[in-house]
């Protein structure tokens, strides 16, 4: 079955038996974004889902892993390598949260973003522009500094997943042509919520950001299921039915 519904940020890797739930999905018309954390869960996740058309899997090199050491220069350039082969790159990004990285990490969180961005930039293609689905968090002035840096903010489409940057950020974000992805839970706050209801009508797409923790098991009817609530909201929030429209929007930016 064609997609009729999208989610454009959602961890496959994390999920028990995800070629299940990719397949399920598949029957219930709901195309994915499969982000991963590591450069070797984007290689297991691929595999798993190589009889997949409707689940596209990017490469991971999550800021939390990087901040920690979980990631190291080898991951990193693992990481580097996959994205040059793949046209879909994610969750990358930057967290400057107390909570949830150590103090002190920014210098190895900015030289890994910068690494995947130039290999990004690199290998870019004018007709098929990379998809990239970014994690910012306090930090998305130096996010959209270091994309701009290195090009791929004028080569690649660059999604902000969850934003919550400040409302002078989501300007910029805007003007440079990034798109954003909104899930039930950015939805729950008075701040995402009028963010939601700014966002350009054509840059605008849904994700759950699911399961809730790893090694979980799930379903796509959970998923669709989020989706759905998200989609309920966004009709308030902006006073109409944007599901056509997110479904249209995922379609062009994924050239499906």
């Amino acid at each position: 079955m064609a997609p009729t519904l999208y989610d454009m940020h959602v961890h496959l890797d994390f999920m028990q038996g995800a070629s299940g739930v990719a397949a399920e999905a598949e029957a219930l018309g709901l195309g994915m974004l499969a982000v991963t954390v590591t450069p070797q869960g984007y290689e297991q996740t691929r595999r798993e889902l190589a009889e997949a058309p409707s689940a596209c899997v990017g490469v991971g090199l999550h800021p939390w892993w990087v901040a920690d050491g979980r990631c190291g220069t080898t991951d990193v350039q693992l990481a580097a390598q996959l994205v040059r082969t793949s046209r879909y790159v994610g969750e990358i990004g930057l967290d400057l949260s107390p909570k949830h990285v150590p103090e002190g990490s920014l210098e190895s969180q900015v030289a890994a973003l910068e690494t995947v961005a130039v290999a990004c930039t690199q290998t870019s293609d004018h007709a098929a522009p990379k998809v990239l689905s970014l994690h910012s968090v306090r930090a998305t002035g130096l996010t959209l500094d270091l994309l701009e840096r290195t090009g791929a903010l004028a080569t690649c489409h660059c999604i902000f997943h969850w934003f919550s940057g400040t409302s002078d950020e989501l300007h910029r974000a805007v003007k440079a042509g990034c798109w954003f992805s909104v899930n039930e839970m950015m939805l729950r706050t008075k701040r995402g919520r009028e963010y939601a209801r700014q966002l350009p009508a054509d840059r605008l797409l849904l994700e759950t950001d699911l399961p809730p923790g790893e090694d979980v098991p799930f379903s796509a009817t959970q998923i669709i299921a989020s989706l759905e609530r998200t989609l309920a909201q966004l009709q308030t929030i902006r006073g109409c039915d944007v599901r056509g429209l997110t479904c249209d929007n995922a379609q062009r930016l994924l050239g499906q």
